[in-house]
């Protein structure tokens, strides 16, 4: 299986593309900075150089050409503005979008956020465009008929050990995740294609991510 992953240096990202590639499947990882290519590299994953900010529609299919999934794992990060969080964690994810419906690759993840919400309001403008803004990109994916997607909203990131134990519905209450079990769920919903169409929130629990996603499904 071949998964290329927006923002392929990002910490989820790179633990994905550990997990896929410590599994037999091949991953890509399309990065800004060809700094970052090593890194990218030691976790058995295939740097691609390509900014989001500035490709085409067109540069970005080429590299899906063949994949059998996309996640946009991409985000401004911590410390960028109001503005960037709309080219970023909106705009390059619409793009992905546009990209995977060109290049005939259907089934589509995206790492959202607890919260995101396109009319979300609060005393914090960055963080409140921020959820603006992944709310903006999960309806527009959501809009799109040539997509098996399934969008991931994670509540608080912790960097602690995966324990492999998770709680995954449409709602589950406020709560912490750790990035690796994230990543683990992440892998797990690549190989379940009977989680297209949903909108899960994820959060630490009692539940094995295997039986997790198999339950969501099955919900």
């Amino acid at each position: 299986m071949r998964t290329v992953i927006a923002g392929g240096h990002g910490q989820i990202a790179l633990r994905l593309q550990k997990v896929l590639s410590g599994r037999g499947d091949s991953a890509v990882g399309l990065i800004r900075d060809p700094a970052q290519a090593d890194d990218l590299r030691a976790v058995g994953a295939e740097p691609v150089v390509l900014d989001l900010e500035s490709a085409t529609v067109e540069q970005v299919a080429a590299v899906l050409e063949g994949a059998d999934a996309a996640v946009f794992a991409a985000g401004a990060g911590a410390g960028s503005g109001a503005a960037r969080k709309q080219t970023v964690d909106r705009g390059a994810a619409v793009l992905l979008a546009d990209a995977a419906e060109r290049a005939g690759v259907r089934r589509f993840l995206v790492v959202s956020s607890m919260g995101a919400d396109a009319e979300a309001s609060g005393v914090d403008p960055v963080f409140t465009a921020y959820l603006r803004a992944k709310g903006e990109a999960d309806d527009a994916v959501r809009a799109r008929e040539g997509l098996e997607w399934t969008i991931l909203r994670p509540g608080a990131l912790t960097n602690d050990g995966g324990t492999g134990r998770v709680q995954l519905a449409a709602s589950t209450g406020r709560g912490s995740v750790p990035r690796d079990d994230v990543a683990a769920v992440l892998a797990e919903l690549l190989t379940a294609p009977d989680t297209a169409g949903l909108t899960l929130e994820l959060v630490a629990g009692p539940d094995p991510v295997a039986a997790a996603v198999r339950a969501a499904a099955g919900a």
